[in-house]
């Protein structure tokens, strides 16, 4: 996963029942040991290290290089 500012991503539940969450990735903090900041789709914004296979990135055509 190369995440880039202005991408999107879905990041899978963390308990059974509860809908995935999605957004646009505001800024990529660190890569070896990722964490990004993303607004999410309702509005709030959060810091996350997602872990493999948890998470999918949906590359933007507007994103930064």
């Amino acid at each position: 996963m190369d995440p880039k500012v202005g991408d999107r991503i879905l990041l899978e539940a963390e308990k059974v029942g509860q809908p995935a969450r999605s957004g646009v990735i505001e800024e990529v903090l660190a890569v070896e040991r990722l964490r990004i900041r993303v607004r999410w789709d309702d509005g709030h914004s959060s810091v996350v290290a997602p872990s493999s296979g948890a998470a999918v990135v949906q590359s933007s055509p507007h994103s930064a290089d």
